[in-house]
C-alpha cells in the first residue's frame, strides 16, 4: 500500500522536489508517494529523483498511449510526442489491407516496447515484433510485450544490430515498420538535459553527425522486410525531416512527412513507389 501522507508531508516532498530543480514538483510528490510503500522507500525515491533520476525510472514505469509501460532504470524513457508516431501508424493501418486481419507489427529500435505495444493496443490484435541492440532495454521490452495481453498473436523482443537479429520468417511479412530510432546529432548530446544525458543510455541518443545515420540504415533495410503495401514510419525532427525523407526516398520508397504541432512531433513515411 502507498506511503499515507499528510497534507503537510506531502508538501515537504514536493518542496524537496522543487528545491532539486524538478518543474512539477507537487505532480511528482503524489506520483512518488502512491508508488513508495514504506517510508524508507519513499526517502530512497526522493533523492534518486533530487539527484535527477527520471521520475519514470525511479517508480518504474511510464504512462504510454494509455498504457503502464515499465520503465527500468538505465532504459530510455519513452517520450510523449511519440504518440503520434503510433496514431499515425494507427490510421495508416485502419485503411489498410492488413485492417482486415492481425497486422505484423515491427518497433525497430524498441527501447521499453511502448511504441510496438500502443500501436498493438489500438488494432486489438497483432503479430508483434521489437528489436534493440541495447541489452538492457531488451530485457525490459520483453517484461513488457510478455504481457502484450489479450488479442496480441505475439510479442517477440530480439537483441541485435537492427534488422541482424531478426528470423528470417519475418521476410516479406511486417505491415508496419515503426521506428523511434536515435536523432540526436552527437555534437547536440550534451547539450541535452541532465537525466537523459546522463540516466537514458547513449546508443539511444545518438543519431551519428546529423542525427540522421541510424534512419539511413534502417530505410534501406525496410524494402525487404515490409509486406507487399507495407509501410515504414519513422519519428524524426522538424528540422531533420528532409534527411530522413531523402533517406526513405534513396531505399526505394515514395516518402511524405506529417508533422503535429501539439505534439511538437514528425513522422515520415515511407510506402510503396509509385
Amino acid at each position: 500500500m502507498p506511503v499515507p501522507l499528510s497534507p503537510r508531508e506531502l508538501a515537504e516532498v514536493a518542496a524537496t522536489l522543487r528545491r532539486a530543480g524538478c518543474v512539477f514538483a507537487e505532480e511528482e510528490a503524489t506520483l512518488l508517494a502512491g508508488a513508495a510503500d514504506t517510508p524508507e522507500k519513499l526517502g530512497a525515491m526522493v533523492r534518486d529523483r533530487s539527484a535527477g533520476l527520471p521520475v519514470e525510472q525511479v517508480v518504474g514505469w511510464a504512462e504510454f498511449g494509455g498504457l503502464r509501460i515499465l520503465a527500468d532504470r538505465g532504459v530510455f524513457v519513452p517520450r510523449r510526442r511519440s504518440e503520434f508516431l503510433v496514431r499515425t501508424a494507427a490510421d495508416l493501418l485502419a485503411g489498410s489491407a492488413a485492417a482486415t486481419r492481425a497486422p505484423v507489427i515491427l518497433d525497430m529500435c524498441c527501447g521499453t516496447g511502448a511504441v510496438g505495444l500502443a500501436l498493438a493496443a489500438r488494432t486489438g490484435a497483432a503479430e508483434l515484433h521489437a528489436a534493440d541492440i541495447d541489452p538492457v532495454a531488451v530485457a525490459c521490452a520483453r517484461r513488457n510485450l510478455a504481457g502484450a495481453g489479450p488479442g496480441t498473436a505475439a510479442g517477440t523482443v530480439y537483441e541485435g544490430d537492427l534488422y541482424d537479429p531478426l528470423p528470417a520468417s519475418l521476410r516479406g511479412r511486417v505491415d508496419i515498420l515503426l521506428a523511434n530510432a536515435p536523432y540526436v546529432p552527437t555534437a547536440e548530446i550534451a547539450l541535452m538535459p541532465h537525466e537523459a544525458r546522463v540516466h537514458e543510455p547513449r546508443v539511444a541518443l545518438d543519431g551519428g553527425p546529423d542525427g540522421v545515420s541510424l534512419h539511413r540504415r534502417i530505410a534501406a533495410g525496410a524494402p525487404d522486410w515490409l509486406a507487399s503495401g507495407g509501410l515504414l514510419l519513422i519519428e524524426t525532427s522538424q528540422r531533420q525531416a528532409a534527411l530522413t525523407a531523402a533517406a526513405v526516398s534513396a531505399a526505394g520508397l515514395s516518402a511524405r512527412t506529417v508533422s503535429d504541432e501539439d505534439w511538437s512531433a514528425t513522422v515520415v513515411i515511407g510506402g510503396p513507389a509509385g
